[in-house]
């Protein structure tokens, strides 16, 4: 069950799913990568992770191996103005 924003710095429970960003992970993926791995059952395998709208508009959900699940920034492509 979801209960707050993914990102650790911010506390915005979590009420309705239009407020916001829901993010979809495999969870065998994740289990793979855990330092000791974690039995799925067939019936988790997606996690879901929600970003508050306000961090939603400048961060993402992501999972890094050998870290885990963790939010990080939004990539901005920067163009050359030419």
């Amino acid at each position: 069950m979801l209960a707050k924003c993914a990102n650790p710095a911010c506390s915005a429970p979590f009420l309705y799913l239009r407020e916001g960003k829901l993010f979809r992970l495999e969870g065998a993926a994740i289990s793979r990568h855990l330092p000791t791995p974690v039995a799925l059952k067939p019936n988790q395998k997606l996690e879901y992770f929600w970003l508050c709208a306000n961090c939603a508009t400048h961060m993402v959900v992501v999972f890094q191996p050998g870290v885990g699940v963790t939010v990080r920034p939004i990539a901005r492509v920067h163009r050359a103005a030419s």
